[in-house]
């Protein structure tokens, strides 16, 4: 059986062997590779395929186990759960789902759960937000104007939607909104790069920004509904 190289690439990166080879797996997985109900090569097949020892196969297959991705019986294996079971919003899981042939379908996902989420957490940070964390959505919407690359800008935005999500005073959106962290990352270095009027992107958030700090929910939602819907069109076309 053929070496696989990919792991080596990895490695170079200073994280774990078993780590290295759960990305791996998980991507092979969430791209198709390996589809649900199959079941996956055992440890003494793994171990040579990616030149690793059988215990850093396990603990691989744990990981993996531990986002739902996989589940595991004596005599009989790992075998690959029903997506729907799949913990989607790990950041693993997230990153490989980002990375899918159907990337379309992630985005119009993604686009769905903030549809779903931002507009109401947006009014609510109109009415709650501190004024750290308004500082704090305000710097970043400055920084996504001021960016010289397209990593910086993705960066920036991320940061001033997650701003917003931690100023809406609701426990459960902050770590909600770090879990989509790697997702919202994709998108918007997606959006970014198909945008032609970066100018017009910038004042529709600068526009969210605005009645935030001047806590006006209504607009705030308003002006988020606006900037979605601008995505909508980016990734429909």
């Amino acid at each position: 059986m053929e070496r696989s190289k990919d792991l080596n690439t990895f490695r170079a990166t200073g994280t774990s062997v078993h780590a290295s080879l759960a990305n791996e797996i998980g991507l092979r997985i969430v791209r198709g590779d390996y589809p649900p109900g199959t079941i996956l090569p055992n440890e003494a097949k793994w171990s040579e395929t990616f030149d690793v020892s059988r215990s850093a196969v396990r603990e691989a297959i744990k990981m993996l186990m531990a986002k739902s991705l996989l589940a595991s019986r004596p005599k009989i294996g790992s075998w690959v759960e029903p997506r729907e079971r799949w913990n989607l919003l790990d950041r693993d899981v997230l990153a490989w789902y980002a990375m899918s042939p159907d990337r379309g379908a992630f985005l119009r996902t993604v686009q769905e759960f903030r549809h779903i989420i931002e507009p109401e957490a947006t009014a609510f940070a109109a009415l709650r937000r501190t004024d750290e964390q308004m500082a704090e959505i305000s710097q970043n919407c400055f920084e996504m104007g001021h960016a010289t690359s397209l990593i910086e800008r993705t960066r920036a935005d991320t940061r001033f939607h997650l701003a917003i999500l931690r100023a809406s005073g609701n426990d459960l959106l902050v770590p909600l909104g770090v879990l989509i962290e790697s997702a919202l990352d994709h998108l918007f270095s997606f959006t970014s790069r198909e945008l032609g009027d970066l100018h017009n992107a910038q004042k529709m958030h600068e526009n969210i920004e605005k009645n935030i700090r001047l806590q006006r929910p209504e607009a705030a939602r308003a002006a988020v509904r606006k900037l979605l819907a601008n995505t909508d069109r980016i990734i429909g076309s």
